[in-house]
């Protein structure tokens, strides 16, 4: 090579020879290549030539071999290799002494060392991953959200890791502390707080992975993963680690899928979880389809208090037969749940307090005689007084609640199907009848009656609904009533409100025993009656064929229907 500052290039052949590697390149700016250069007096132009091509080609092997680390470090590298250069050039064109060109040489040696030392460091860094990572993944996420949620369940970055579930259900899930202790103050007290812990494996056998992973899908990315399945151990994942926001989500859902088959399993776990307003949405459930959510599988799965809290409620809308019914399969269950024989004493023990909620005294005799008084639940001296009270008056006292359950809200209406009142009509013990149809599901509360037309008087009377086509007493109340010998109507009320279906005949029964009444005249066939809050009920009446002491659709005793929506 000529020593001029000529513009003679180096022959191909010369860079074929060199290695295209990361080490052999960094070892051309080791001490001796930088003596040869400074003692042929080498032009910048004519070293940056090969120093640039060498570095684009290690540059390509990285970007092969090598994660992003090493990428970012390898260029780090490269920047570092031109500035010696350009340092030696210098030094050349400004000579000094001979201990301050010496003193160059060793620190360039140092420089040298320090980076292939960074090189290998980077290949074991590369390999410590569990798997590959993407190529600049940084890149293609646009805003913080997507960066984040890109970290969800990735080891990328990771600094702690939790074992979650137990026995055969375990999952090793990643995380971040920093990601974590931002979006939940309990994270952060278990991160950095005065008794953080220093375990990189976290166990957490009381959480299940599928809802454990829906919390850190929520706190990466702020997205909702539940279902059906999930949804309740979400929410106590989300409840023990202080995400509100998740736990409404939990709620919202829960809400927007409860019907009566999931009332009273919703129920449990909205007073486990200290829901109030969802609790409350279930038992308004439960309220408007008793029946229904009595027979779904899980009410027999409740806890005995969730049981009294229903049994409490005077907005139950079933026969306490049929609740009565219910009680002893939930009884049945809980015997089984505590190994115990089926027996009525152990039935009886269990239920414990939720046996006195049941109202036996708004059964009718029948009912009670069919079926409490069979079960053996109660003990002799109950199922005595409960008789005398079906049976005698003044009725004795009992140790059950007689106060009507009414599953109704709004407001009482009242049909009346006669537009004019004329006197004397004569009772012989045979019951007044009138049959009726309405176009919408309805529940009636009592009857209104026409009283004595000499004056007050008292009427011994029993009412009652019977589906026309299937002959099934819907209602029934034995009671009596005082009236002042005006023409007004006296009121009867059933002990239960009676559902009546859309566009299904009942029969409604009115049997008297006193003096002669009032009788309506001019009857309608069909009356429509219209709520400004319920909108409008059509009732048509028809006659009920049979012996009905006389009255029909023109004439006759019970004018008023009470009714509520």
């Amino acid at each position: 090579m000529a020593s001029g500052g000529g513009n003679k290039k180096r022959q191909p052949g010369n860079r074929k020879n060199r290695e295209a590697n990361v080490d052999s390149n960094l070892q051309h700016c080791d001490d001796n290549s930088v003596a040869h250069n400074a003692e042929h007096h080498l032009m910048p132009e004519q070293c940056e030539e090969p120093m640039s091509t060498d570095s684009h080609e290690a540059g390509t092997f990285n970007q092969q071999h090598l994660g992003p680390a090493a990428q970012y470090c390898q260029q780090k590298q490269h920047q570092q290799h031109q500035q010696q250069v350009q340092h030696h050039m210098h030094v050349q064109h400004n000579p000094s002494s001979p201990h301050q060109h010496c003193s160059t040489q060793v620190h360039d040696h140092n420089i040298s060392e320090s980076l292939h030392s960074h090189t290998t460091t980077l290949s074991s860094l590369n390999t410590g991953f569990s798997g590959p990572v993407p190529y600049n993944w940084q890149a293609s996420k646009t805003n913080v959200k997507d960066r984040l949620a890109f970290m969800f369940n990735n080891e990328v970055m990771s600094d702690v890791h939790f074992v979650v579930g137990k026995e055969m259900n375990t999952q090793r899930i990643p995380a971040h502390k920093f990601v974590l202790s931002v979006g939940s103050a309990v994270f952060d007290a278990m991160f950095n707080g005065a008794m953080a812990t220093t375990s990189e494996d976290i166990e957490l056998p009381d959480v299940e992975p599928a809802a454990f992973l829906a919390l850190l899908r929520f706190l990466y990315s702020d997205e909702v993963h539940i279902d059906a399945e999930t949804v309740m151990t979400t929410l106590y994942t989300a409840k023990k680690y202080a995400v509100p926001a998740l736990e409404t989500a939990c709620v919202d859902f829960l809400k927007k899928n409860l019907c009566s088959d999931n009332a009273f399993m919703l129920l449990t776990q909205a007073r486990l979880f200290d829901e109030p307003q969802l609790a409350g949405l279930c038992l308004e459930t439960i309220d408007k389809n008793t029946y229904e959510a009595l027979s779904a599988e899980g009410f027999t799965d409740i806890d005995r208090d969730t049981l009294c809290v229903v049994l409490e409620r005077d907005t139950l809308g079933i026969r306490e037969s049929k609740l009565f019914s219910a009680v002893c399969r939930w009884a049945e269950a809980e015997c089984q749940r505590h190994g115990i024989a089926i027996t009525p004493e152990n039935q009886r023990q269990v239920l414990g307090p939720a046996l006195q909620q049941i109202r036996f005294p708004l059964m009718s005799v029948e009912e009670f005689a069919m079926g409490p008084a069979q079960s053996n639940l109660l003990q002799d001296r109950e199922t005595v007084q409960l008789f005398l009270y079906f049976t005698v008056n003044p009725k004795p006292t009992v140790p059950f609640l007689d106060v009507p359950r009414c599953c109704l809200t709004g407001k009482e209406q009242v049909v009346s199907r006669f537009c004019q009142i004329e006197s004397r009509w004569g009772y012989s013990g045979t019951s007044d009848r009138i049959r009726f149809m309405v176009n919408r599901r309805i529940f009636v509360v009592g009857f209104g009656l026409y009283g004595s037309i000499h004056g007050p008087a008292e009427y011994v009377v029993n009412i009652q609904i019977i589906c026309t086509d299937t002959g099934k007493i819907g209602g029934q109340s034995n009671s009596t009533f005082q009236c002042d010998g005006t023409n007004s109507t006296f009121r009867l009320m059933f002990k239960e409100p009676v559902e009546i279906l859309p566009n299904i005949n009942y029969t409604a029964c009115a049997t008297l025993k006193g003096p002669d009444s009032y009788y309506g005249t001019k009857g309608l066939r069909k009356v429509t009656h219209e709520s400004p809050t319920s909108g409008k009920v059509t009732f048509q009446f028809t006659y009920a064929a049979g012996n009905n002491n006389g009255t029909s659709v023109e004439d006759g005793q019970i004018p008023e229907i009470i009714f509520y929506t």
